[in-house]
């Protein structure tokens, strides 16, 4: 059989067994494939079907309605042409591409095109700014970047030896020393690969938040995502046919997870409503409109959306899931009372694809994430002894390695190593099973904690603190937020000679607002004394406590000022200049 029969026997497996949980457990193999090419070997094979073709396979709509709608057919001959384009532009297998676009068919497109020529993708947010831009350009080993027009001006002054191509409107000014996207129109929409594509070759570099000085750079090939994504629809219960939403934003692994390669997979459409506010009911509005069937969101915009009217959505999607954190019984039960859908949690990374769930047919236990996925073999690890225990680091034997782990984190032996240490792989995350085999989320081995559905951290944070004159130490934690579910906290010591005031915590404030993304602003601050161990470390857990005693029962008094008892806390919100 060909790498596209085998895959498919696989798919069909699964979809065949989407409610018996414990038999596909039994039964599921992977397919190791020493070559595939995702886009080639099975995108455009669903294209080339008849009876397939001209199913839909993208559908974005805008926030004032107007839409854009692409089938299965129209995106593989339209990657072509970009793949040939790009080709005739001096791009070639192995080359590293920056691709940061927004929620627009051009990332779809040029995915699929990145995928056909062999070349390297590494997807950016739109938040990130010229700083964060350098440090992709000079560890990815960037060559290109793929930028939408209205933020190409934020590579003016990252360094490097790249060459921009620019994604814009018609009739916007152009950037004299970048390729133009639109020129692609004109190639031919037939494409001839070079050569084979290896399985084991590098498709994706993802940078992702770590406790040191460097964020992790995961490195991803062309099946363990591609192919290791099947776990992930397995937990959706994604199926041919379904309209799949998933509220993630371009530049993150889970965009990729369910935006691009499980509803494909399943042969399902993805589905995009863009906005620049979050409103639940417009989201719901579309929902109907669109005939959604499957939902993925993170807590925060579940949350969100609860405090709307649930039953606004007429045709509720008969699959909804969450990932990010567990969902508190409260989300959990509105959603089910009005849409008659249990929401169930799903546990991966940026390394992975799905590993741990809630799969459909299966009983939720409420904050649990669930059971090992099909293909997975997921231990737990006491970090003290070394062995498998109920209560540990969650980790994945390798005797028999599961396509959807990384290939390791790019360029950094030592962290590698340090992951895959013992014949296990380390999440890094803590966790607990029961007498049953559900597991539940303990936390993380580190300080790095999630502000809405972003994991930050705090070493990041805290850097950029001390670069500010008026700081001599600074340590970030967590504070509970109600709808975010933690904002960045900032705990501040000034140099000698300096008070604390308003007018000082303004400009730290205003200062991290200016060197760093929106999503990792220092949002609250005070001034205050560090917890210190005998050996100088920061007690951190004595902050975080702080904070679950001020903001966890919300205690806090009127105008953003700390409740009786506590030091005074300022908040951006305090200060007009810097909302948003």
């Amino acid at each position: 059989m060909s790498v596209t029969d085998d895959f498919r026997e696989a798919r069909d497996h699964l979809l065949a067994l989407r409610s018996d949980y414990h038999r596909a457990r039994r039964e599921f193999q992977w397919p190791r494939f020493s070559e595939f090419n995702f886009a080639l070997d099975w995108f455009d094979q669903i294209a080339a079907d008849p009876s397939k073709a001209k199913n839909p396979a993208l559908v974005v709509v805008e926030q004032d309605g107007s839409a854009t709608r692409k089938t299965f057919a129209d995106l593989a001959s339209r990657s072509n042409q970009v793949a040939n384009w790009l080709q005739s532009q001096g791009v070639r297998r192995g080359d590293r591409m920056i691709v940061m676009l927004g929620n627009q068919v051009e990332l779809w497109e040029l995915m699929l095109a990145g995928i056909k020529l062999g070349i390297v993708l590494i997807p950016t947010t739109t938040l990130m700014g010229p700083e964060d831009l350098a440090e992709r350009v000079e560890r990815g080993e960037a060559g290109w970047a793929a930028v939408g027009h209205a933020n190409i001006g934020k590579f003016a002054g990252v360094p490097g030896r790249y060459r921009l191509i620019e994604i814009g409107e018609l009739g916007t000014d152009t950037t004299p020393a970048a390729l133009q996207y639109a020129d692609s129109a004109t190639a031919p929409d037939t494409f001839t690969p070079g050569a084979p594509t290896r399985a084991d070759e590098t498709l994706l570099l993802y940078f992702t938040s770590g406790t040191t000085s460097k964020a992790k750079l995961v490195e991803h090939t062309h099946t363990s995502y591609p192919v290791g994504h099947l776990s992930t629809m397995y937990w959706i219960g994604l199926e041919p046919g379904d309209v799949h939403l998933n509220v993630a934003s371009p530049g993150w692994g889970k965009h990729a997870w369910s935006n691009f390669f499980a509803p494909w997979i399943a042969e399902a459409c993805v589905f995009v409503y863009n906005y620049e506010r979050f409103d639940a009911r417009a989201l719901m509005e579309q929902m109907d409109r669109e005939a959604v069937t499957s939902f993925c969101a993170p807590p925060t915009v579940w949350r969100m959306l609860i405090q709307a009217d649930l039953k606004l959505l007429k045709t509720p999607p008969t699959k909804v899931v969450s990932a990010g954190e567990p969902l508190n019984a409260e989300v959990i039960d509105q959603v089910k009372r009005a849409w008659g859908q249990t929401i169930r949690d799903g546990f991966g990374q940026t390394e992975s694809t799905v590993q741990v769930a809630n799969t459909p047919g299966q009983p939720v236990t409420i904050g649990a994430m669930g059971q090992p996925l099909p293909g997975y073999d997921v231990v737990l690890v006491d970090p003290n002894t070394g062995k498998e225990a109920d209560d540990g680091e969650l980790c994945l034997r390798l005797d028999h390695r599961p396509v959807g782990l990384m290939k390791s984190y790019y360029a950094d032996a030592a962290r590698t190593a340090e992951a895959f240490r013992g014949g296990y792989y380390h999440t890094g995350d803590m966790a607990r099973r029961d007498t049953h085999g559900t597991i539940t989320y303990v936390g993380r081995d580190d300080d790095v904690f999630k502000s809405s559905d972003y994991r930050l951290s705090p070493f990041e944070l805290e850097s950029v603190l001390l670069e500010h004159p008026a700081v001599a130490e600074a340590a970030v934690v967590p504070s509970p937020d109600e709808l975010k579910l933690s904002l960045p906290k900032a705990y501040v010591v000034l140099v000698a000679g300096l008070k604390p005031g308003p007018e000082l915590a303004e400009d730290i404030l205003r200062y991290c607002r200016e060197h760093l993304a929106p999503f990792k602003r220092i949002r609250r601050l005070e001034f205050a004394e560090l917890p210190k161990t005998i050996s100088g470390k920061i007690r951190r857990v004595e902050l975080r406590q702080r904070e679950e005693a001020r903001h966890g029962t919300g205690a806090v008094a009127a105008g953003g000022k700390a409740a009786t008892g506590f030091g005074i806390e300022y908040s951006d919100a305090d200060f007009p200049g810097l909302k948003g």
